[in-house]
């Protein structure tokens, strides 16, 4: 396919690139290329495009042309979301962290563990939501049970969506002794290690007859935090790390009453745990980090492991927000998440937005102080870098238009050129009938940044595949 108009992306932190009038290929001049990666990108109006342009109108084969008004931009990429939560998605958010885990999350995976069919339909509409809010890819955490995850795979496989799919490690019952929940637990350190194993080469499985690029799912392991898991555990998971192509996920240092529980249980602190197991590696992804000193971010930096920030879940269950700036300023690799269902919005949109909220927060408290300390604020720039590019780099991808990179893409559409009237809760009072504004600007993004919504979004693409449309 041909793509020609007008793309917006962000390449580096706090840049944000608008190519006006351009192309975009999943294509060779010579030959279809059937993989959905980028292949050509340039300006219209040089010579290399005017050719391409004329070969395809030599075989009747237009470009596909985004209309004024509109804009492609790289999908958004989720870097933290518990599937099995979307079941109740909005619910319980006054509880403290453990025991919102004990009262809503465990039962809800333990429920789905129990009904196939109820995964199946939360699955199959959790993954329409996800492209209906311009996400193209997403890092899961699922349940214990292998099969329940074999069908979340299935489910974001068969809707189009890249996913890497992580089935729960875990082998220390963390319910109290007054709790209500089932048990939620896996038997042993062993046969959680067996169960990681398994659920690896199966989900491998389910799309190995397909072609390479088709091959939207990947496993990862997931020990969902130190309280949960016994040295034991965490060694064998750090071993297959080692061994296995697959990446890893957790928690670490999220909530006071999570990091209290470890350093009286283990003596230390939980990023200690991660890497005397030999689990804080470049293949590792690591969410909220709110209780990380700089000391910590320099180690993360150091070993290659990325950060999940989930701004809105870290307002009702860390004690204090996550230190974002020092750590892009450490050269961490950060991403946002979600974290349904401790957070309750599927939109990263709204990720961004509070990211930046929370971060001119942070930055007031420290001019309040007098704290000699460089801005600790970001801008939209940077939370559309970290919504797009940073996340999509923390899971080995790209997250921007240039050769090599999937086409994963979302039309965002601003305003009608046939009315001339801003689209959705977007009003623009320079544009007119006549085309005297003739290119986007950075202060119209800057507006659908700020109040767009869902109206915005036509389509989706993921892999070059169109997976969505409104």
């Amino acid at each position: 396919m041909l793509y020609r108009g007008t793309f917006v992306h962000a390449p580096s932190l706090g840049v944000v690139q608008i190519l006006e009038d351009h192309l975009i290929g999943t294509l060779f001049i010579s030959q279809v290329n059937e993989e959905g990666n980028i292949t050509y990108i340039g300006s219209a109006q040089i010579q290399q495009s005017i050719d391409l342009l004329a070969k395809r109108a030599s075989e009747n084969i237009s470009p596909i042309e985004i209309p004024k008004g509109s804009f492609l931009l790289p999908a958004f990429c989720d870097l933290h979301l518990h599937a099995p939560q979307f079941l109740y998605q909005g619910t319980g958010l006054d509880l403290p962290l453990m025991k919102w885990l004990d009262t809503y999350a465990l039962k809800a995976e333990a429920r789905m563990d129990a009904g196939p069919e109820l995964a199946r339909r939360v699955y199959t509409r959790l993954a329409q939501r996800l492209k209906e809010n311009g996400t193209g890819t997403t890092l899961l955490f699922g349940t214990i049970k292998e099969e329940t995850n074999l069908i979340l795979a299935e489910c974001m496989q068969t809707a189009g969506c890249r996913a890497f799919v992580g089935k729960l490690s875990m082998d220390i019952d963390i319910t109290p002794p007054e709790s209500t929940t089932t048990t939620y637990v896996e038997p042993s350190a062993e046969a959680s290690l067996d169960a990681a194993k398994s659920f690896i080469h199966r989900c491998h499985g389910l799309v190995s007859h397909l072609p390479p690029s088709a091959r939207l799912v990947e496993p990862v392991l997931t020990p969902r935090f130190v309280p949960t898991c016994t040295n034991e555990l965490l060694d064998g998971l750090g071993k297959l790390l080692q061994t296995d192509n697959v990446k890893l996920q957790s928690h670490l240092a999220e909530a006071k009453d999570q990091v209290e529980w470890v350093r009286a249980e283990r003596g230390m602190e939980d990023i200690d745990v991660f890497d005397k197991n030999g689990l804080l590696t470049s293949k590792t992804i690591q969410a909220h980090c709110t209780f990380l000193t700089m000391p910590d971010l320099d180690r993360i930096s150091a070993k290659g492991t990325a950060i999940a920030h989930c701004p809105l879940s870290n307002a009702y269950f860390s004690a204090k927000p996550f230190p974002l700036r020092e750590a892009l300023d450490s050269n961490v690799k950060v991403g946002l998440g979600t974290d349904v269902a401790g957070g309750y919005s599927l939109d990263i949109m709204n990720a961004m937005r509070q990211a930046v909220a929370v971060s001119r927060m942070r930055e007031g408290d420290r001019l309040m102080q007098g704290r000699d300390h460089q801005n600790l604020s970001i801008d939209w720039k940077e939370s559309l870098y970290l919504a797009t590019r940073g996340g999509a780099l923390a899971l080995g991808l790209q997250g921007m238009f240039c050769v090599g990179a999937p086409f994963d893409a979302q039309e965002i559409r601003i305003y009608d050129a046939q009315s001339w009237q801003g689209v959705g809760t977007l009003d623009y009072f320079d544009l007119d009938a006549d085309g005297s504004l003739k290119n986007l600007t950075p202060e119209m993004i800057e507006k659908w940044w700020c109040i767009g919504d869902h109206r915005n979004r036509m389509r989706v693409w993921i892999q070059g595949k169109d997976v969505w449309s409104a």
